[in-house]
């Protein structure tokens, strides 16, 4: 039984003129985001279904609401529900890692890790950042959680930390440009207002014709995807059911049990 890697591209879909849409996580983070019932949770379940398949990385899911990423809680090596203070202990100690990873590359002169290293692959998926970042907890806690995540967006590529963050709620009080801009992929899904649409893809887009709210309210998993140095790229997610991600957690369970034994 063979798994995949980390390394290798991810699959989100196709585009509009049919052709697959792959993404190369690796040394990268991406941001999704969109109005309630847009599609944002397929295009995240892509991206967990090909991490919980890879052997070579581990899987830490922050769900506030538990659910969404809650079926693939039994193959993930850590996961987090709706606790600010448990969110918060796990990201420190993330961060803690991430220092650990660059003072051992710092030893033996080398600037990121690569696949021939055995390390693996951390990748974080923060669903719904608004819930850690301005829902539950107090306004300190909330600042922290913020931090730690840019922190970890803003440094943890070449140590083999990948950040996959998804929000409801695009607006700047919990998207911050400063976060915004450090995301190598964003994703936007349709979005109600072209403000709230530039807050995933960035500055502009929308004057330029490049706006999530063209996607109508019926096209569920259309969505911009926008890479460093390119043009928004109108596509669709594939879509998974939750009989699919059953049958997905199964495998990848057998999977992850085979390579550890």
């Amino acid at each position: 039984m063979s798994g995949l890697s980390i390394y290798d591209p991810v699959h989100l879909g196709i585009d509009e003129r049919g052709y697959g849409v792959d993404i190369e996580l690796i040394y990268r983070n991406i941001l999704l985001g969109g109005e309630p019932g847009s599609g944002k949770s397929v295009a995240l379940n892509n991206i967990v279904a090909h991490a919980a398949m890879c052997t070579d990385t581990r899987l830490w899911l922050f769900d506030g609401k538990q659910v969404e990423l809650g079926l693939w809680k039994s193959v993930s090596d850590v996961f987090v529900g709706p606790d600010i203070d448990a969110g918060l202990a796990r990201l420190q100690e993330l961060q803690r890692v991430m220092d650990w990873r660059y003072d051992e590359l710092d030893r033996v002169r080398r600037r990121k890790i690569t696949q021939t290293d055995p390390v693996d692959v951390i990748v974080a998926v923060i669903d719904e950042i608004a819930y850690y970042s301005a829902t539950i907890g107090s306004k300190e806690q909330q600042e922290k959680f913020v931090r730690l995540v840019r922190d970890l967006v803003a440094r943890g590529r070449a140590a083999g930390v990948i950040v996959v963050a998804a929000t409801q709620r695009p607006s700047a009080d919990i998207i911050p440009t400063s976060l915004r801009d450090l995301f190598g992929f964003r994703c936007a899904f349709r979005c109600t207002t072209e403000a709230s649409s530039d807050i995933i893809l960035g500055h502009g887009w929308a004057k330029q014709g490049q706006s999530a709210t063209h996607i109508a309210p019926e096209d569920r998993g259309i969505g911009l995807l926008l890479a460093e140095g390119g043009m928004p790229r109108r596509m669709k997610s594939a879509y998974l059911s939750d009989a699919d991600i059953y049958a997905l957690v199964d495998y990848a369970h057998q999977l992850r049990t085979t390579i550890a034994y």
